[in-house]
């Protein structure tokens, strides 16, 4: 067991570079993107497994969240990845200062949760979890935003929501990220609202495509109606004689 006062940024650091792989580090960066023009470009990876980081962030769990936020701001991929584990650990056992602080500080540091796993791994865990009794109107910021990691969190933090059989939040949302350009957005907006098909009923899912699939990109709509029988799924492809976007 670790003395609060021992786990620094530093010491994370040092455990993650020990587990580090470079055939590992150049798959990430191909996987991710990272290339000139890329959504992660510069990004920097160590090339260390999720199970790997976790493994490290569950035994190393009495650290500040003054070390955190070191780890958060970092230019490596892996210890921003582990500072979203510790602040979703310590979320989870704090009191509701604890949780609004952490809140806070996970919204007030966007810029450094910069790619799609950081977002899917932790958003609804804090941003979706802590707004579940409070009004939602970062959320609706976000999705104006014109970062497309805070028009991700927006929509992927809904799924707080969805796995609560609420679906109104998600598809409010889904409204306002319908004409984005990026795929990340498209994907994320797609696999929301097939979530919401999935866990709120697949009524709700229907309703919105008759509403709105002839507005939808073409990967949005792939990702929406994926869960969907092939009979389903050709209806809405072949809508309104849809054309490849």
């Amino acid at each position: 067991m670790f003395d609060k006062s021992t786990v620094k940024a530093s010491s994370i650091s040092s455990q993650l570079l020990q587990h580090s792989s470079l055939a590992k580090q150049e798959t990430m960066k191909r996987f991710f993107k990272t290339e000139k023009g890329g959504y992660a470009e510069n990004d920097f990876f160590l090339g260390i497994t999720v199970p790997e980081v976790r493994k490290i962030a569950k035994y190393n769990n009495y650290i500040s969240l003054e070390e955190i936020i070191i780890l958060l701001k970092s230019k490596i991929h892996e210890e921003r990845l582990i500072s979203l584990y510790f602040l979703i650990q310590k979320y989870n056992s704090g009191d509701s200062s604890l949780k609004e602080t952490i809140f806070n500080i996970y919204i007030s540091n966007t810029k450094h949760i910069n790619n799609w796993d950081l977002i899917d791994t932790s958003c609804e865990h804090i941003v979706g979890d802590f707004l579940k009794d409070k009004p939602k109107n970062v959320l609706f910021d976000f999705a104006r935003s014109q970062s497309i990691w805070e028009k991700r969190i927006a929509i992927v933090s809904t799924f707080y929501f969805i796995k609560q059989k609420e679906h109104k939040l998600t598809f409010k949302i889904a409204d306002i990220l319908m004409s984005d350009n990026h795929d990340l957005i498209h994907k994320a907006v797609g696999w929301m609202i097939r979530e919401v098909g999935k866990k709120c009923g697949e009524d709700y899912l229907i309703k919105y495509l008759d509403k709105n699939s002839a507005k939808m990109s073409r990967t949005t709509l792939r990702y929406s109606i994926e869960k969907l029988d092939e009979q389903k799924r050709l209806y809405y492809l072949n809508k309104d004689k849809r054309s490849n976007r």
